[in-house]
């Protein structure tokens, strides 16, 4: 018996072993994706011309120089070759956008992180309490770049590197990355601010609300509720609605496969299930591409749920608004009524679509409408219901 409880217990102690090896082995979350850096892909070049290649993947950066009397050098240099770990700096031309982008090759990026929060709260204390609000100093894992231009600095939040902040006032906005820096009190993010307005777009930015003070916010406008809105309780009935002097309906389409379509000139706003937009029945109106390119797209959505559609059409149009602060020109816009939608990037089919009473989920910063249009609330913060298009 006892032979047999000690080779139990040996086999139990082998098994135990293997089991920890096992787990010590596993990478954890924290091994993978170490704070400070811009994720399991923040770029860690091996040189300062390999960390040129990798900006000019987004941005124009030319002729490097790495002499310290480089006249494109800014008079007050964020920092040195020999302070915050910097063994290499480095200065290029940006043609594009007609500025410089400075480098940084750190040794060490906590200690250069730690070193501009030291920057930072300094410049506070001598009572610029704005300083670093809207910085342009981008990290990597071993290196890091201040562009001089906003545009160029948009281009570069489209890439791994990440935006360091370390203004205690500083908050990243709704609809941003945001991550953990490897000095305590700073951020990193993928948010551009500027003080003009030409950096990212501001998603928390209040919308001017119809509804405040329970009075309207232009003539004409209801004080509470919509001065209605459009309804259908089916497909049939949606087009009967919009075809033929609005929707050209003419070439109808609910296959899946159709519906799903998406061409270089017709994005839709729904992308993927259509159920987890909260639609009910979707269909696709106009020529999807065979022997000629696709034209005159437009989808017809009859809706289960519209504050689920509105929630994610909002973040659909912030992804797309955080480029330049623009919508392109392909992507469609949503026009609701009080169970349907139409999607239509056609500016002649929405002014059509104003007059039969849908409007426009618009979730722009900021956005107003002026006297004489309808401007209402819609079903989640931050958008409005409207049909100016300003």
């Amino acid at each position: 018996m006892r032979i047999k409880r000690t080779l139990t217990a040996a086999v139990l102690l082998t098994s135990l072993t293997t089991l920890t090896a096992c787990e010590d082995a596993r990478p954890s979350r924290s091994a993978t994706v170490p704070p400070g850096v811009a994720g399991p892909s923040a770029p860690a070049p091996s040189s300062l011309a390999e960390a040129q290649k990798y900006v000019q993947r987004y941005a124009s950066c030319e002729e490097m120089g790495t002499e310290p009397g480089d006249s494109r050098l800014p008079l007050t240099d964020l920092t040195t070759v020999g302070k915050w770990s910097v063994s290499e700096r480095g200065v290029c031309t940006d043609r594009t956008e007609r500025g410089e982008i400075i480098f940084y090759m750190a040794s060490d990026m906590k200690e250069f992180q730690a070193g501009y929060k030291q920057r930072v709260m300094d410049k506070i204390a001598a009572g610029s309490g704005t300083y670093g609000l809207n910085s342009r100093v981008f990290v990597g894992e071993n290196f890091a770049v201040t562009p001089t231009e906003t545009k160029t600095a948009l281009a570069l939040a489209a890439s791994e590197l990440r935006v360091l902040t370390c203004n205690p006032t500083f908050a990243v906005p709704e609809g941003y990355e945001k991550e953990a820096a490897l000095v305590e009190g700073c951020v990193l993010s993928d948010f551009v601010g500027s003080n003009d307005g030409s950096g990212s777009p501001n998603f928390e930015t209040p919308q001017e609300d119809p509804a405040a003070g329970g009075a309207p916010a232009k003539p004409g406008q209801p004080a509470q509720g919509s001065l209605g809105l459009p309804r259908a309780e089916n497909l049939g009935a949606l087009k009967e609605l919009v075809h033929p002097h609005t929707v050209d309906c003419t070439n109808m389409s609910t296959a899946p496969d159709a519906v799903a379509v998406e061409s270089i000139d017709y994005v839709p706003v729904v992308s993927g299930d259509q159920l987890a937009w909260g639609i009910k029945e979707r269909a696709i109106c106009g020529n999807a591409a065979g022997d000629r390119r696709a034209h005159d797209l437009n989808w017809l959505d009859v809706v289960r749920d519209m504050k689920l559609l509105q929630t994610k059409a909002k973040a659909a149009q912030q992804a797309d608004l955080k480029g330049d602060g623009r919508l392109k020109a392909t992507a469609s816009r949503l026009l609701v009524g009080e169970n349907i939608a139409v999607e239509t990037n056609s500016a002649s089919i929405r002014h059509g679509l104003y007059q039969l009473q849908f409007l426009t989920l618009e979730c722009r910063p900021g956005f107003s409408a002026p006297a004489g249009y309808r401007l209402e609330k819609s079903q989640v913060e931050g958008c409005v219901l409207t049909n100016y298009e300003g």
